[in-house]
Order: structure tokens, then C-alpha cells, then sequence
């Protein structure tokens, strides 16, 4: 178990707060609220600690605001905190207007005294990039999403410019920059809060014990049974229409898909494919879907002997047999991937194709000096997710293609990936079953996370690849504001991809989510994330 883990299962006793009722054991949050399912348990509750989750995908959104966030429709940044911006010329200084209306919210561990300020938005993004900053190496000092996305070196300052003005100065232009600011990760924090925590001695509580500004506060937390959160009166947009949300996150009894059918549950985060009929019949339940933002992948340790072979690589993406995963795994509801990026990505190469040719795979393994085949590991995290709704039986399917060309593939099943774990010991995973799911809607946040040279080095980069040709389209595409040349130059990076294959694309899923046909304004996202501002219950 992390020291984070421990630190927050320590914390639990502090947490849970005199007289505050089981919302399963009555209907108290059904009346006041609903009761949402879905898999994991959080193992913090800042999102800038963690690579994804149930803390990133449907709890940051309820207790924190960032500056900007994504239109639904567009997938630009809009306004959040931040009301209103300028760019300078030459692209390396973001100043932000702050709304003078947002609040941070009232908790049984403190009361703030002032609203949300651009001391708030300097302390939460000096705590990523300043080793200096006394909050810097509080609860482990990683930050995964960051760390793979360069923030340190591309922040060079954060300063207030008055109470409501903050300005942001990089090393270098990068016009993902708005999008990566409306991302689930980039929350802002109460420096008034971290200030007192500081003084009191216990700095980690700020990531155990949150203090936002969003729509709902921390109210009630018992881990593996379930999460409680209470309205925010003050919110800037508005107090929510419910007074709570529970997340059962609990084992007891049946599981998820029965609590949605026997109405324990209100919303199913993301139901199998193979419960989706059942639901689609049910007139009590809404089953809502939303093209994702996503690529199943198998990432290929390019540092193992056989898989540091170009023909081995492109034997294995020729023997498996896309067409049949798609009616296997995702009931033909997913896409097969021709690349890492979606079909709607502005930047997706419709010129990609990827066959289906076992044949010619067993070619390239003589010719690799692999006739008679090899042994590898293939590390298989359970969970599911919108890109991959079965892992292990995509996993036995893989499994059953590669045998076809000598290829004998050991299944080694896990609850899920430990990023922390691979950083220090990458060269023992042969090949990952794994995905992504993108934060926002630039093409840059599906490649740089996963493939850039230096997310080598956060654990992101599963292959174990680097290619300075590649990092070069990279930079240069965040470098110009000019769409068809971004698109250009993103080609030409999915040009080596293609060509050198560290990963094999397998396919893009479909978000699932089911309801109570009661519930109204919830809507899906393709990044995964989701907002329950809006919710309500019709009578």
C-alpha cells in the first residue's frame, strides 16, 4: 500500500463525522439526492495526485472549479474561474480575469474567511512545478498527469497580478495550453486552507480532507462502502438542485449492474456491453451513450529482446484480428483503431489501415529470426473501462491470435495499472493491455502522454520508447495556432507510429451510462469526466 493510501485510511477516523447517518441504510439520499455506482476507490481526493479514477473522472468535477473548462459541444476552453483572458504575442504569457463571485466551501475541518483569488490559482499550480514550494513533496510530491504532460518545464512562473489577475509566463508557446488548464487535473485549492494546515502541522490533510470551490463539498467518507457529498449553497453558478450525491463504492452484496436493476443504485457509471440490452428494455432506466475520446492499446516493451524487433512488432499488430475483438469484446459497439487518435479528433489520419494478415505475420517472424515463436508476459488490468469493456477476455483473444504465429502469451491479471511500480522496475512488463481516455480535445493529449520521450520517464510510456522525430512534430504542433499545420505536422508524427509501431492500436469504445429514468441533467462527456450541477429528480 502507497504512503498516500495509508495516509488517507489513517485519516478516516478524523474524517467521518459525528451523526451523520449510512445514506444505504434508509432512503435519505434517494430523497435528497441520488445514489451513483461505479468502480474503484479512491486512493486520494486531489486529482493533481492521481492519473485517472474514480478521483479524476467523477469526483473532481463536483468539489473543485479550475480556470477554464471544455464546451460540450465544441471542446474549446470556455470560462470557469476564469472569466476571461489575453495571450500575448508571442504566445508565452496567459493572463486571467477571475470571477469575483466564487466561494470556497464551508467544512466541519474549516471555515474560509474570503472567496476564491489569485493566490488560490498561483499556490495550486506552484505546488507542481516548484520543488522549493513547501507543499511540493506533501503526500508524495508526484503528479503523474503533469509530470507527463512537461508542466514543470514549460511553467517557467505563476504570479498575482492584484486579487483577481493571475498570469501564467512559459518557457516556450504551446497552444494546448487553454485545454490542459481545463482539464480534471488542473483544480485550484484554498491557499488560505494550506496556509492553516501548515500552521497546524498537518500540510497532507489538504489531499484527504478537500476545500474547493465546486458545486459540492466533502461531507462523509467510509472506505469500500461509500463517499458522501453535500451541496455547496454558495456556488458561484448556482446551489445544485440535490442536496447529495453518494457513491457506493462499497462490494457488499451484489454487484453494480443488479443494484441499478433492484434500484440501490440511481446511475450505473458504465455498464457492460453485454447488460446493455437488458437495460434498453427497461422503461425505468435511460441508457445514455457518448462517442469517446478513447484508444484501446497494446503497448509493446521496445527494450525486450523479440519486441525490440521491428517484424515482431508489425507481426504482432497483423495477427490480431480486429474485426472479431469488436463483435467479441465490444458487441459491436467500438470502432477498430487504425491509430492512437479517434475518428473525431481534427487531427485523425483517415489514410491509416491496419490488417488482418496472419499469414504475412508468420513472414516477419522468420525474418525477425522468430520462426519458432517466443514467451512473453502480458500484464492484463482488470478493470473496466470505456475503452475496453472486457479486458480479459480481449486479453484471452489476443491470447488465442498471437499462438497462431508462435507467439506464447502468459495472462498476468491485475486489479489495475500501478504506474508508480513501473517507473521503477519498466523493463519487467513484456506488453500492457491498457488505453486512454483523453482529458481534452487536442491531439497533443493523446500523443505526448503515452509516447514523448520524456513520459519514459512517468511511467506513462509503456513502451519503453523514444524517437526524437516524433518529440520534434510534437513540439513544433503546439508551437503555431494554425490548425491545417498542426494537423500536418500531427500526420507526420503518426507517420512513425505507423511506421515503428511501439504500440499496437486495437480499438476506440463507446461511453455507456445508465439512469433512472427520473434523474434529469446528466449529460457525458468524451473525456470521461462529468458534473452533477445540473441534476435533478422529476416526481
Amino acid at each position: 500500500m502507497s504512503a498516500l493510501s495509508r495516509l488517507l485510511l489513517a485519516s478516516v477516523t478524523i474524517l467521518l463525522l459525528a451523526g451523520c447517518e449510512d445514506p444505504f441504510s434508509d432512503n435519505s439520499a434517494r430523497n435528497r439526492g441520488f445514489i451513483y455506482c461505479g468502480p474503484g476507490q479512491p486512493n486520494t481526493f486531489n486529482p493533481q495526485l492521481t492519473d485517472g479514477g474514480l478521483t479524476a473522472d467523477a469526483l473532481s468535477s463536483q468539489i473543485f472549479d479550475r480556470l477554464l473548462q471544455l464546451d460540450p459541444d465544441t471542446y474549446q476552453p470556455i470560462p470557469m474561474l476564469a472569466q476571461s483572458w489575453q495571450v500575448s504575442e508571442d504566445g508565452k504569457e496567459y493572463t486571467f480575469d477571475l470571477r469575483r463571485s466564487a466561494t470556497f466551501q464551508v467544512t466541519e475541518w474549516f471555515i474560509p474567511h474570503r472567496g476564491v483569488s489569485a493566490q488560490d490559482v498561483v499556490f495550486s499550480f506552484k505546488r507542481l512545478i516548484d520543488p522549493e514550494h513547501p507543499y511540493h513533496e506533501v503526500s508524495g510530491g508526484e503528479y503523474p498527469w503533469f509530470d507527463s504532460m512537461d508542466f514543470e518545464s514549460l511553467i517557467d512562473d505563476v504570479v498575482a497580478i492584484g486579487d483577481y489577475k493571475v498570469k501564467f509566463i512559459l518557457s516556450r508557446p504551446d497552444v494546448s495550453f487553454l485545454s490542459s488548464l481545463a482539464t480534471t487535473y488542473a483544480v485550484v485549492h484554498s491557499s488560505e486552507y494550506a496556509q492553516h494546515l501548515l500552521s497546524s502541522g498537518t500540510p497532507e490533510r489538504i489531499d484527504t480532507h478537500p476545500v474547493g470551490s465546486g458545486a459540492f463539498f466533502l461531507d462523509d467518507y467510509q472506505p469500500h462502502r461509500y463517499i458522501r457529498l453535500k451541496r455547496h449553497w454558495g456556488y458561484w453558478n448556482g446551489a445544485a438542485p440535490m442536496e447529495q450525491i453518494a457513491y457506493d463504492i462499497s462490494n457488499r452484496g451484489t454487484g453494480t449492474f443488479t443494484k441499478l436493476i433492484t434500484r440501490e443504485c440511481d446511475v450505473l457509471s458504465s455498464p457492460i456491453a453485454s447488460q446493455l440490452s437488458v437495460i434498453k428494455k427497461n422503461p425505468d432506466f435511460v441508457l445514455a451513450s457518448q462517442t469517446g475520446m478513447n484508444v484501446a492499446f497494446l503497448a509493446l516493451n521496445t527494450r525486450h529482446p523479440a519486441l525490440s524487433e521491428l517484424e515482431v512488432r508489425q507481426a504482432i499488430s497483423l495477427a490480431i484480428n480486429r474485426d472479431t475483438l469488436i463483435q467479441s469484446v465490444y458487441y459491436g459497439t467500438g470502432t477498430a483503431a487504425t491509430g492512437m487518435l479517434p475518428p473525431m479528433s481534427w487531427a485523425y489520419d483517415e489514410q491509416n489501415a491496419i490488417a488482418f494478415d496472419p499469414q504475412l505475420a508468420l513472414g516477419l517472424m522468420a525474418k525477425a529470426g522468430y520462426r519458432h515463436g517466443f514467451t512473453v508476459d502480458l500484464l492484463v488490468p482488470l478493470t473496466p473501462k470505456s475503452y475496453n469493456p472486457s479486458p480479459r477476455k480481449a486479453a484471452e483473444l489476443i491470447q488465442s491470435n498471437l499462438a497462431m504465429i508462435g507467439i506464447t502469451v502468459n495472462l498476468v491479471a491485475q486489479e489495475d495499472i500501478n504506474r508508480k511500480q513501473l517507473r521503477q522496475d519498466p523493463a519487467d512488463l513484456d506488453m500492457v493491455l491498457t488505453g486512454w481516455i483523453a482529458d481534452n480535445g487536442d491531439p497533443d493529449n493523446f500523443l505526448r502522454p503515452l509516447l514523448s520521450c520524456n513520459a519514459k520517464f512517468t511511467g506513462w510510456n509503456l513502451s519503453n520508447w523514444c524517437n526524437r522525430y516524433f518529440d520534434r512534430y510534437l513540439d513544433a504542433a503546439i508551437a503555431t495556432d494554425v490548425r491545417e499545420d498542426r494537423r500536418e505536422l500531427y500526420l507526420n508524427a503518426q507517420a512513425i507510429l505507423q511506421e515503428r509501431m511501439p504500440i499496437i492500436p486495437l480499438a476506440h469504445g463507446v461511453h455507456y451510462q445508465a439512469r433512472n429514468a427520473k434523474l434529469q441533467g446528466i449529460t457525458l462527456s468524451p473525456f470521461g469526466d462529468k458534473s452533477f450541477a445540473n441534476v435533478s429528480r422529476s416526481q
